[in-house]
């Protein structure tokens, strides 16, 4: 049987490398004609087939299939009303009925009306939005939280660990499971890979649904490897949300040595912007378990605030699954509606035409463009793209800096302080097409100048990368920027 294996195998090998031409010709065909790709991606994936030939077929046979074409969420319960919303909302848009409570904000019509029409993103005003930059904090404010939980808790994480924090969280959730809350957790199978069946069957006994995004085969084989649900939300009663960078592991509270402290930002909302983060987990959640959440009306009951915020917020997704990308579309659209200042913090760096041009474009005119990325990589060919990238920006005026004090984890944007975004997104070619991704949009200048006195806070703790820096780079560094450059579109 084992001989017969093997032999089986053999046959199997030799045909590859007997027909490897033939098969790389066929796969390009397809790159080319059949999947919607932009002409970087293409082209790097024709320079791995042929030059690279048995490294690039397996490559592609593992992150390159495509998913732009599926339609992987369904809502047919809620589109009705969800519709109805999002059309009242742009009526009231287009015969200027809106009003924001800073008339300056009017500005931005534009953008609250593309969210509406590409990804049916409501905007509500009367949210309280809570910024943590501190790992500590903000889990100590998500175990509060879910203290207080009566009715349910959803998590949905991209990584969770099972270490000391896991282990705190874990005991909440089953402690909340047996008082009769339903707890569901919600993980990415390629961020999670660490954790074993036996992690989850535990809290499972426990009464907690555990639901798992794009599992592996056999448990291991991990055939979408390319694409990963990157979203971090926990919805508490419909009442609280989080969302932002922070995944699950003592790395997030700077107990890990590698990285040190670990600089991140993450959003507690209390408001009507909860229930679309409410909608966001169900869809993954209805996906990834087979089961329809719309159809339990309780879980969307508008409960009621214990805090009066005002901060304007629109939450926006986007995934491969996406007709656009809408919050690649977000940045750029911030980007090129600046009239003073741009600031923005994001560990990976690594842009599409659209957004590196508008960033130069902005630097060029006068507004004063601060880019501040990590000190130390987590992941090396991104790490020295991203820095690639930097040295273009500060020749073309930008102020980019590297973070000294830890890892910077945070992605943020704003502009002219009164518009930020805050999410799990990064600027990166990654986040705009092949993570499935989450975003909170905030119109407003308290939250947002909030958001940039932290920026300035980093500054302090930042080297800031000078055109003479950048241009005494060793021949070394030279090369791992090219040779990452190159394979950007990948990474």
């Amino acid at each position: 049987m084992i001989e017969t294996i093997w032999t089986g195998l053999g046959d199997g090998w030799d045909f590859l490398m007997n027909n490897l031409l033939i098969i790389n010709i066929l796969l390009s065909l397809v790159i080319i004609f059949f999947q919607r790709r932009s002409p970087q991606t293409v082209w790097t994936w024709l320079l791995l087939l042929y030059f690279i030939p048995i490294l690039g077929f397996v490559l592609y046979l593992v992150i390159g299939q495509d998913f732009h074409k599926s339609r992987m969420f369904k809502m047919k319960e809620i589109e009705g009303e969800l519709k109805y919303a999002v059309r009242r909302q742009e009526d009231n848009i287009y015969r200027k009925r809106m009003r924001l409570a800073n008339p300056e904000m009017k500005r931005f019509e534009n953008l609250i009306l593309y969210n509406l029409e590409a990804g049916e993103s409501v905007i509500t005003d009367n949210n309280d939005v809570r910024i943590y930059t501190d790992g500590k904090e903000k889990f100590r404010a998500l175990l509060q939280e879910m203290e207080q939980a009566e009715k349910y808790i959803h998590f949905q994480y991209y990584i969770i660990r099972n270490d000391e924090l896991w282990q705190k969280i874990e005991e909440v959730l089953i402690r909340k499971a047996k008082a009769g809350v339903e707890v569901r957790v919600l993980f990415d199978s390629m961020g999670c890979r660490t954790m074993r069946n036996r992690d989850w069957e535990r809290i499972e006994r426990a009464g907690i649904q555990v639901a798992e995004f794009f599992p592996a085969l056999m448990g291991k084989l991990q055939l979408r490897v390319n694409y990963r649900n990157h979203r971090k939300i926990v919805v508490i009663d419909g009442r609280i949300g989080f969302v932002g960078g922070y995944n699950v592991g003592r790395e997030y509270l700077g107990m890990d040595k590698k990285f040190g402290y670990w600089r991140d930002t993450h959003l507690c909302i209390e408001g009507a912007a909860v229930t679309s983060l409410a909608v966001r987990f169900v869809l993954d959640w209805n996906y990834a378990s087979k089961e329809n959440l719309f159809l339990r009306d309780e879980l969307f009951d508008i409960p009621q605030y214990r805090r009066n915020g005002h901060d304007p917020v629109q939450i926006i997704t986007s995934g491969p699954d996406s007709k656009t990308k809408a919050i690649r579309d977000n940045y750029l659209r911030l980007i090129h509606s600046a009239t003073d200042h741009i600031y923005l913090q994001t560990p990976y760096l690594i842009p599409d035409d659209s957004i590196l041009d508008a960033l130069m474009i902005a630097s060029r005119s006068g507004i004063d463009v601060r880019i501040m990325v990590p000190c130390k990589p987590d992941h090396p060919f991104v790490y020295w793209a991203t820095y690639s990238y930097v040295g273009e920006l500060v020749a073309a005026g930008a102020k980019c800096y590297v973070y000294n004090n830890g890892f910077l984890h945070a992605k943020t944007l704003t502009v002219d302080g009164m518009v930020g975004t805050v999410g799990t997104a990064n600027m990166d070619i990654r986040s705009f097409g092949l993570n499935f991704e989450v975003n909170a949009v905030i119109y407003s200048e308290r939250t947002t100048q909030r958001l940039e006195r932290a920026f300035e806070n980093d500054m302090m703790r930042s080297t800031q990368v000078t055109r003479k820096i950048y241009d005494e780079r060793g021949f070394v560094i030279r090369v791992k920027e090219q040779f990452s450059r190159l394979l950007s579109p990948l990474l």
